[in-house]
């Protein structure tokens, strides 16, 4: 019978598998373990208004997985979110008032008071209980006498006398509960004596006489100016606009910044740059104008690159204080003004991704950014992720929250540079990874065109020249196995077509990018042909520029 019972209740009280569609972040949960355990009959009635309020955010939660990144404008923000800014900028102002940032963080006094006043309620009730017991015992032997026969008013005279004595035993029991409690109660409650206006109106002086403390996070004071509520409203977001979270986060950041030395950080120089060069590296902008920071963990595969910064101890704490020195410098170049961009793109290559000491480290380095780094990432892509990482990453999509989700974009070796090329432009994108980015006869800033060339199919592009010049291009095919051909269509009827380049097959493993240049001397057309014979389509890259010659 009980464990049917059991089995009705769990179905009653917990939604199906398929009905559930968010899960509360960690942080949300850790809070919530932390809270003191409430009566049975006292939790029911909260319970079912928060299974309603679940059932409506559910109902408001978009289906998409696109994520389009808040407003860094206060005017912006919902009246509920305004006001809770506003709080959050009052404790700040507060706390540089009274110099709290540099004392450092110090544990709620709430939580002490609460654990007193409950000692102090059980002491209160157990003393009660002896009084009432030793009252009851009393009446008892009272009762016992005067079921005796006594002569006329003796009989009233031993009650009364009795039954004063038990008031007087009950009032001296309590004030001895009282007594012996009192010291457990909070140290508010006491009022000293008035020592003299005069001394305090000193007192008021002197503190009115010190200047708010100056703090600083990331080159920027806080409340100086406009750029400081952006970095308010990171820390606001972080912590899902709940006013004491943030601002006890943002302490704790200032905190670490000064026990990790960050201003000292930035002007050392711990001779790794030129070995991690092609490890962390920033480059370009996405297609939305915030900048990408690649992170290449397959460089790792060079054993003696691997010892010299993960061999003991020392070398990896060196290897983090680099990474985080790394992200101080790029954070400084952010624009933290009102409406600017402020956070990156984070590309990150899981290809041939090797070591533990590599796992640990990293996993070490994201703690601490997800601690003391909110909200700069404005997309994490992942490429060329092994087969069971997906399918791991399946697995506990469900458990985070779509606004978590949606900052995230996984792709396996097959689609990596399809999904990069669909947030980053090409000419953006370092040919390593399928883009057109290099050091060259072009730039980021010269555009590049894409085209999908069809299964089975040819596509050509004509190129108009209409005078002298000096004609190059670049182009590659994602992928590649197609056939490639270009050549010069002179306008006049009795001139001879000229071939640029013989029509040959390019293959996956050859190069990545095509460079051609070709120097008219009449008008015409450059014709550069594309020929897919396979049954998957293909991405064409390309972009040129003319130069006008005298020869």
């Amino acid at each position: 019978m009980m464990a049917e019972e059991d089995r009705k209740e769990v179905q009653q009280g917990v939604p199906l598998a398929e009905e559930v569609r968010e899960v509360p972040d960690v942080q949300a949960a850790a809070v919530e373990r932390e809270l003191p355990p409430v009566p049975e009959e006292e939790a029911v009635k909260p319970k079912q208004e928060e299974q309603i309020l679940k059932d409506s955010d559910k109902e408001k939660i978009p289906q998409s997985g696109f994520f389009k990144e808040e407003s860094t404008r206060v005017a912006d923000l919902s009246e509920n979110e305004k006001k809770a800014f506003q709080e959050f900028k009052q404790l700040v102002q507060d706390a540089l008032n009274n110099h709290e940032f540099s004392a450092g963080t110090t544990p709620l006094p709430q939580e002490t008071t609460k654990e007193e006043e409950k000692k102090g309620e059980d002491q209160v009730v157990e003393e009660v209980g002896k009084a009432e017991a030793e009252t009851e015992k009393e009446d008892n032997v009272a009762a016992e006498e005067t079921e005796q026969p006594p002569a006329g008013e003796t009989k009233t005279d031993v009650a009364d006398d009795d039954g004063a004595k038990t008031v007087e035993a009950i009032e001296e029991t309590v004030v001895a509960v009282s007594t012996s409690v009192q010291p457990e109660q909070p140290q508010v409650a006491e009022v000293k004596p008035d020592v003299g206006s005069s001394e305090g109106s000193k007192t008021e002086k002197i503190e009115a006489q010190i200047p708010p403390e100056q703090v600083s996070i990331w080159g920027i004071p806080l409340l100086a100016d406009k750029r400081s509520d952006v970095i308010l409203l990171k820390f606001l977001r972080a912590r899902d606009f709940k006013v004491k979270d943030a601002f006890t986060m943002i302490k704790n950041t200032i905190r670490w910044r000064k026990e990790f030395g960050i201003d000292e950080l930035i002007e050392q120089d711990l001779g790794l740059g030129d070995d991690l060069e092609n490890v962390v590296f920033m480059h370009g902008v996405d297609k939305e104008g915030h900048p990408v920071c690649y992170n290449v963990y397959g460089e790792f595969r060079n054993k003696d690159l691997y010892r010299k910064i993960f061999s003991d101890e020392e070398k990896r704490l060196k290897f983090l204080r680099w990474r985080i020195q790394f992200l101080e410098k790029s954070i400084r170049k952010l624009d933290f003004s009102p409406g600017g961009i402020s956070t990156f793109v984070q590309v990150n290559d899981l290809k041939n991704s090797p070591g533990w000491e590599l796992r640990q480290t990293t996993k070490q380095a994201l703690q601490l950014l997800q601690d003391n780094y909110p909200e700069f990432a404005a997309k994490q892509v992942f490429i060329n992720v092994p087969w069971w990482y997906l399918a791991f990453n399946k697995m506990i999509s469900p458990f985070l929250t779509h606004r978590t989700r949606s900052k995230f974009v996984f792709a396996g070796p097959s689609k990596s540079v399809e999904t990069l090329l669909r947030y980053i432009a090409a000419e953006q994108v370092p040919v390593k990874y399928g883009g057109l980015s290099k050091e060259g006869e072009f730039a980021t800033t010269d555009t590049v065109t894409e085209i999908t060339v069809k299964p089975s199919s040819k596509h050509t592009v004509e190129f108009p020249v209409s005078e002298t010049c000096l004609l190059t291009w670049e182009l590659r095919v994602v992928g590649w196995e197609v056939s490639y051909g270009a050549e010069f269509v002179p306008m006049a009827e009795d001139s001879y077509t000229v071939i640029i380049q013989k029509t040959r097959k390019v293959g996956a493993g050859e190069e990545p990018v095509v460079c051609s240049s070709f120097k008219s001397v009449e008008p015409g057309k450059v014709v550069i042909t594309i020929g897919n014979p396979t049954s998957k389509k293909k991405k064409f890259l390309y972009r040129l520029k003319t130069k006008p010659t005298t020869d």
